[in-house]
């Protein structure tokens, strides 16, 4: 069980990016993650350098703050008051734009309504280097934002619902003034009994 939280947080960061736009995207929504079957819930706050994400499946993690702008990863264990740092890493930012990385072709397949807004429906072709990949993507038109991704073969979706384009408070991309550094805890020696 702990495997598979790690695995769909890290699956959840890494989707990778899109093409960065021209003016500051903030925004909250659900996101569903579908994975082989089983599937992931958490709510996003985002602003562009930054985002926060809260896992709504038991695991140690409760939530999870990427600070693009600090080039690091913070991972919040309420329970214990502690947390984790790792280094940022540009395969963790999450596909909140049209565009995809490595994008070699679009295609519009049709028109579709999700959560009342109307989406154009498109089949998109990725190139990394030799290894192509397919996608489907439903991109609202009136926000401009991708609502739902899935590899053609549907081995994993991602989606978004309730999505807000509003303001995001900076606290909520902060580290807890009363959490303790996991390292700390980790490093800390032994009690001996005397």
């Amino acid at each position: 069980m702990r495997r598979w939280i790690w695995f769909v947080w890290a699956l959840t960061l890494g989707m990778g990016s899109g093409t960065p736009t021209a003016s500051a995207l903030e925004f909250t929504a659900d996101q569903i993650t579908k994975i082989d079957g089983r599937t992931h819930k958490a709510f996003i706050y985002y602003r562009d350098q930054m985002w926060r994400i809260e896992h709504h499946s038991l695991g140690p993690v409760n939530v999870t703050i990427v600070r693009k702008d600090k080039q690091l990863v913070w991972l919040l264990l309420s329970r214990m008051k502690h947390f984790k740092t790792l280094p940022y890493d540009a395969s963790q930012d999450l596909r909140v734009t049209a565009g995809l990385d490595g994008e070699v072709s679009r295609q519009e397949i049709g028109t579709e309504i999700r959560e009342g807004h109307p989406t154009t429906l498109y089949e998109v072709t990725t190139k990394q280097g030799e290894h192509v990949e397919q996608y489907y993507q439903w991109v609202a038109n009136d926000l401009q934002f991708p609502m739902k991704l899935a590899k053609k073969d549907g081995s994993w979706i991602v989606e978004y619902q309730h999505v807000k384009m509003r303001s995001v408070s900076d606290y909520l991309f902060n580290l807890p003034v009363n959490f303790q550094p996991l390292e700390e805890f980790d490093a800390s020696p032994p009690v001996s009994s005397q």
